[in-house]
């Protein structure tokens, strides 16, 4: 049945060899318990075979197809996740009615909107909340972004999520690009690993914590759960079951603004903001992998916590999406340098303009000269807005998630380390 539903040469051998190690574990095992060997003996080839398994699983994930440009997907189901009716959860399946391809546990989906009043289609990226391994439709789940609390009557919402929520019904088609992103849990490590969601960003971490239960891994979990209150928080009933389940996960909810009704010891485990001294409550130290993900705020606090507590930056992963910046780098410049402007020019467009500090990124100076340039994240996370760079250097004000091509920036997170030539 497993195989009915893949397609693709690399796919059958993974699972051809997933199913081996099921049998020949099954087999040996029996023969074990027959000749009553030493327990420590069947623990030892009991460890060799779940470790079997999870490579057979990761090879089963990375071996699945995939399509290039776009793809048709249909609404198959629309659900409200919370109390509030801010956050939804949207299923998607192929139009085509062709195969899903796996993905790895933390990657996302990019869109195309045809928002009306827009110059082109709106490109966002919103990670995929459901198990890796559920192969018949894909799961994304989406908040509905307010204005700024100090934000005038005619600022709007969030441009993506408001055509979500207010636009997008159960049957409508939307274009998607496949799954993608580099925000990935590492399901072959031992390690003990803390996942961390904040409000909807949740989804990545929910994600990595169902592919580790599928593989059937031994690893110690804990994940952080942090919402404002009961009447925000979304998808903790799947979190619990799998804690519930297994003795090797740990489950903790916190709520900032906790409401009368919400009772600590029973929906949420500690009021407040999630922070490191939260966490030394609750791990032994600080030696595990923390994947983060979670409003921008939270996200620059924690990490640089995480690293003032000896955490090295190669065990923190983090996800962000928007605007906001996380491991800010500082400009190389000199204070001389950075009162003068720098000259920046976007070839094909045929354009000259001047870049001082204050205008932010290469996107953002493109986007108030009226250059179009494609984005989706503009975190550094997606790669849309790959540009060529002609001349020239360029600084990130964020580690990007990986490496543009040879010769390309990604101009969300880039700023000018000097003149440049761009070939937008």
């Amino acid at each position: 049945m497993i195989l009915a539903l893949q397609i693709g040469g690399g796919t059958i051998v993974a699972l051809a060899l997933f199913q081996l190690c099921l049998g020949v574990y099954s087999s040996v095992a029996a023969v074990f318990r027959e000749r009553r060997l030493d327990a420590r003996h069947l623990q030892h080839f009991n460890d060799l075979a779940q470790a079997a398994l999870r490579n057979a699983e990761v090879d089963r994930l990375k071996s699945g197809t995939t399509w290039a440009g776009k793809r048709k997907f249909r609404i198959v189901e629309k659900r409200v996740e919370n109390k509030c009716g801010d956050i939804c959860s949207f299923y998607l399946q192929p139009h085509d009615g062709g195969e899903l391809p796996p993905f790895l546990p933390g990657q996302f989906l990019t869109f195309e909107l045809p928002i009306s009043d827009q110059p082109a289609p709106v490109i966002r990226c919103y990670s995929l909340s459901d198990s890796p391994s559920r192969l018949d439709r894909y799961r994304v789940t989406i908040k509905k972004l307010s204005p700024p609390p100090d934000a005038g009557e005619t600022v709007p919402g969030g441009l993506s999520s408001t055509y979500f929520h207010a636009n997008l019904k159960e049957g409508d088609v939307v274009d998607v690009q496949a799954p993608k992103g580099g925000f990935v849990l590492d399901l072959q490590s031992e390690r003990p690993v803390v996942l961390i969601g904040g409000g909807v960003g949740l989804t990545p971490v929910l994600s990595m914590l169902k592919a580790l239960d599928d593989a059937g891994s031994h690893r110690e979990v804990h994940f952080f759960h942090a919402a404002r209150s009961g009447d925000d928080i979304v998808l903790c009933d799947e979190i619990r079951e799998i804690a519930e389940r297994r003795n090797n996960v740990h489950y903790r909810v916190l709520y900032s603004a906790p409401t009368d009704a919400c009772v600590e010891g029973r929906d949420y485990d500690c009021p407040g903001f999630l922070t490191v001294d939260v966490l030394k409550r609750y791990l032994t130290s600080s030696n595990y992998e923390f994947y983060v993900c979670g409003p921008p705020q939270m996200m620059s606090s924690l990490t640089e916590q995480l690293r003032d507590w000896g955490v090295p930056d190669s065990d923190i992963h983090f996800e962000a999406f928007g605007p906001a910046s996380v491991k800010t780098v500082k400009s190389p410049t000199s204070s001389r340098e950075a009162a003068e402007s720098v000259q920046v020019e976007f070839s094909r467009s045929g354009k000259k303009v001047s870049w001082h500090e204050q205008d932010g990124t290469l996107l953002d100076l493109a986007e108030r000269n009226g250059i179009r340039v494609a984005s989706g994240c503009r975190a550094g996370n997606c790669g849309t807005c790959a540009t060529a760079l002609k001349e020239g250097d360029v600084t990130y004000v964020t580690r990007p998630a990986s490496s543009p091509a040879q010769g390309s920036v990604l101009m969300c997170i880039a700023c000018p380390g000097g003149n440049v030539i761009l070939d937008a």
